[in-house]
């Protein structure tokens, strides 16, 4: 893939950029490594200026900034102005928190260990590699950014090639913002030039964010030079409706979680699981306010969905629907491209779904529900486990001990209950199974590119008893 802005509402090459040469990587990465060793040593209480006032520079400019993103990669553009303020206020938490997050951690009885003193003390690792995916393309990487940087890590951008104009933003906010030269880097590369930054021995730790098949190649790479990696990879998140839920609230978030971003969102609600009591009344509501969605110009207001990021993404929509179709499978809503340019894609309800159906195991990364009817919560459960992913998941009740059952056994890195699955700076986020390991945000993500050191302090020698004549 060429490393260019291509309007996914026209088709249009807006431009395009040269990837850098191996002599250009590699004094990046020297930077980096020079940037590392003084930029370890900076206090907290620098690193929160810094990154103030980066949040005080992306609220300045939210307007530009967002812009950019829709001509880049499709959202809308209230839905780019609303990431740029997440960005903003995510960096905000950790500038408030670092303090408190990073202290030192005393050990009770310090004689337990036989020691007059013994701590735990968190320590930066390193230049980390963040690889990024386009769908979010600011709060992605500022989700990464903000906490290593925090922590006195320094960060190497390789952001996806659709996304270039993106990344080099993030590069300039954080610089304008006074973190010095070196300590944020953006690696405008292909992705076949991955394998040669993780591997350098200045590289420590990388962090990834994108599909199943990126996320094996670079832990293989990264287990191959014992070097800490983080990975949130896909997700099929159920949407679990029991018969006390409020259909109406539920129905609504229901559309909102499929259908954010233009459906293209690691933790979108893909899979609504409805017990067979409520499955009517649900399925009327959700098809009814999935149908009233507008599809158009990102740019114009009123828009809810815009275009799909790339020509290739819209294929695989398709191709996920042809399949389902030859199954047997009911469209219940949308299902075809409209007429005319762009890689648009309307709301789509899709329902008879059978394990025959590659949209049964897979992910579809785009405004495509899958529905199914259950007749109680433990079919329910056993359906919402039954894939390969376990990043999110969203159940609907108001029965107390229903909900305890479904915090407990959903296979997820998040349940929300009665409520859209999102991120917040102040919760962790990541998966199990194939959705990846680690966290991302909250205490957890600060911690994670540290090196938890343990301190021992021993019991001073008494002194000697005076010499006596």
């Amino acid at each position: 893939m060429p490393i260019a802005t291509i309007n996914p509402a026209t088709g249009e090459t807006l431009r395009t950029f040269e990837a850098l040469s191996d002599d250009e990587v590699q004094a990046k990465l020297a930077k980096a490594a020079a940037a590392f060793s003084s930029y370890r040593h900076t206090t907290i209480a620098q690193r929160e200026t810094w990154l103030r006032a980066a949040a005080d520079i992306l609220d300045a400019e939210a307007d530009a900034i967002a812009a950019v993103m829709t001509s880049e990669m499709g959202k809308t553009l209230a839905s780019a102005k609303a990431e740029v303020a997440k960005c903003a206020s995510g960096c905000r938490y950790y500038a408030d928190n670092a303090a408190r997050i990073l202290a030192d951690i005393p050990l009770a009885d310090p004689t337990s260990v036989k020691a007059d003193a013994a701590y735990t003390r968190w320590q930066p690792l390193g230049p980390v590699l963040a690889i990024m995916p386009w769908n979010f393309p600011l709060w992605q990487c500022f989700r990464f950014a903000a906490p290593a940087l925090m922590a006195g890590n320094v960060g190497l951008l390789k952001h996806a090639s659709n996304v270039p104009q993106s990344a080099l933003i993030i590069e300039d906010v954080l610089r304008r913002a006074g973190f010095p030269d070196g300590v944020f880097q953006t690696l405008l590369i292909a992705a076949g030039g991955v394998e040669a930054v993780l591997k350098d021995p200045r590289v420590v730790a990388a962090t990834l964010t994108g599909s199943e098949a990126a996320g094996r190649a670079v832990a293989a790479i990264a287990g191959g030079e014992l070097k800490k990696v983080v990975l949130e990879l896909g997700g099929s998140d159920p949407f679990v409706v029991l018969p006390s839920a409020d259909l109406e609230r539920a129905a609504s978030v229901a559309v909102t979680a499929r259908t954010q971003n233009n459906g293209q969102s690691c933790i979108a609600a893909k899979r609504f699981i409805v017990h067979r009591d409520v499955a009517h009344e649900f399925s009327e509501l959700f098809v009814a306010k999935m149908q009233a969605l507008r599809v158009g110009d990102p740019t114009a207001a009123g828009t809810d969905i815009g275009p799909l990021a790339t020509e290739q993404t819209r294929a695989d929509v398709e191709e996920f629907l042809l399949d389902a179709r030859k199954h047997g499978a009911n469209i219940l809503c949308g299902g075809d491209r409209p007429e005319g340019p762009g890689w648009f894609f309307p709301p789509t309800v899709v329902s008879g779904i059978t394990p025959e159906m590659r949209m049964h195991r897979e992910e579809v990364f785009g405004p495509v529900a899958s529905l199914y009817v259950v007749p109680d919560i433990e079919a329910a459960i056993s359906l919402a486990n039954d894939s390969p992913y376990g990043l999110g998941s969203n159940a609907w009740t108001e029965d107390a001990d229903e909900q305890q059952r479904l915090i407990d056994e959903l296979d997820a890195g998040q349940v929300f209950i009665n409520g859209m699955t999102t991120s917040y700076p102040e919760l962790p986020f990541g998966g199990v199974k194939a959705s990846g390991y680690g966290r991302e945000l909250s205490d957890l993500g600060l911690r994670e590119f540290c090196n938890a050191k343990t301190v021992w302090i021993g019991k001073a020698a008494a002194p000697a008893a005076p010499a006596t004549e």
